[in-house]
């Protein structure tokens, strides 16, 4: 198993201005990573890029399942005020 904390350290480790939210429970997370890193690059070299970071601890089972979801901070605020639009018309 794998703590929050060290799936913290190991994000901000590559990502240092990252904001990071990470949801689940012991082998199996969501990390969301909003990051200006990902300016320009596309959503799945994103998460390659991500999911790169955890590949020793996918590959021995330490963790089991990882979704990420990566954004820039203003596709992040972006996809908030989509939702809370979407709220508002409900």
């Amino acid at each position: 198993m794998i703590s929050k904390e060290q799936v913290s350290q190991i994000v901000m480790a590559e990502f240092p201005d990252a904001e990071l939210d990470i949801s689940g429970e012991e082998c199996d997370l969501t990390l969301r990573v909003i990051s200006e890193s990902f300016a320009g690059v596309s959503p799945v070299e994103r998460q390659k890029r991500v999911l790169k970071l955890f590949q020793q601890q996918l590959k021995s089972g330490v963790l089991h399942a990882l979704t990420v979801k990566a954004y820039t901070l203003q596709q992040f605020i972006d996809l908030q005020n989509q939702f809370l639009v979407q709220l508002e018309n409900d």
